[in-house]
């Protein structure tokens, strides 16, 4: 049975805008039939208690998952295999650029913007044996392609840019767009909700499972919450989680018929919501949240946009 999922990084506390893409992922799988997974992305920083405090405010607004949570950091061993598979095909080589390299590199007028330059494509032996006694090796994707398309149930047709990107990164850790790939495979995930943010990664990683085999996804690329700013809303705004609203006099149950109604659902539950979910008719602008205007529960409410 395919399924859809949330994949939060344990770094802290989750705020209205992660917790109404959360929903959101829960409305799209639910409303196809498919599971509803939760993946912790724990490879990079973890903060310590953050895990269980992210699984219980997802439970808190209405959420349930099916089967065990699963953790990136107990799955190296699917990543190996991935990148033992590339290595075999010879689609990766090392790469030992700093960031300033790639910064430097990459402002020559040959190279597509935000693309690697290729500066370690094609290194001989002599040279990447020099380079390895100054610094480890990350390793890169050989791509041959220099964009390549999807399709997003929000966006429609989306083409971006695709480069060699890093897949295991030099401390050995491996990169988020391998790991998901992978997770997403293994998994039976088909369908991916994310924030928009993530819509320009989503080529690099459709094509990385090309070459590896693996099928497709749905992709629903969802608008972010920002500030009055602009900006992608950040617990450094005010309060925006569920604690720090609790303690301005907000429950769960406010707060999660607050996000529904920036989405122009019903508010009374998810399942409510559920039933009147239309992929079609939601946002398709960001929400903006001002912090100011969460200081108690007698605060006017979030307009939905339409």
């Amino acid at each position: 049975m395919n399924a859809g999922r949330f994949a939060p990084s344990p770094t802290g506390e989750l705020h209205v805008g992660n917790l109404r893409t959360a929903i959101l992922a829960w409305l799209f799988a639910r409303s196809t039939g498919r599971r509803f997974l939760v993946r912790v992305e724990d490879l990079d920083r973890v903060r310590a208690g953050a895990e269980a405090v992210q699984l219980a405010e997802l439970s808190a607004v209405g959420l349930s998952w099916d089967g065990d949570i699963t953790r990136q950091s107990e799955r190296q061993n699917l990543y190996d295999d991935a990148v033992a598979r590339l290595l075999r095909d010879g689609r990766l080589f090392e790469c030992f650029c700093t960031r300033r390299d790639i910064a430097e590199a990459a402002s020559a007028p040959h190279v597509l913007p935000g693309h690697y330059p290729g500066t370690c494509r094609d290194l001989s032996q002599f040279e990447r044996e020099a380079a390895r006694r100054v610094r480890p090796a990350a390793l890169r994707l050989r791509t041959d392609v220099d964009r390549y398309g999807i399709r997003d149930v929000l966006h429609g047709p989306y083409t971006g840019l695709v480069d060699d990107f890093v897949v295991v990164r030099n401390d050995g850790v491996p990169a988020y767009n391998l790991a998901v790939v992978v997770d997403d495979a293994e998994q039976g995930i088909d369908q991916v909700v994310r924030g928009d943010d993530l819509l320009s990664s989503a080529p690099r990683q459709a094509y990385l499972g090309s070459l590896l085999g693996l099928p497709a996804v749905e992709y629903a690329h969802v608008p972010l919450a920002l500030n009055p700013e602009g900006r992608r809303l950040a617990k450094r705004d005010g309060a925006v989680t569920l604690e720090a609203l609790g303690a301005k006099g907000w429950d769960a149950a406010e707060i999660r018929a607050l996000i529904l109604r920036s989405l122009g659902l019903p508010d009374s539950s998810v399942e409510a919501a559920l039933g009147a979910f239309d992929p079609r008719l939601l946002p398709r602008e960001p929400w903006i949240v001002d912090p100011s205007h969460l200081s108690s529960t007698d605060a006017a409410p979030v307009p939905p946009n339409r």
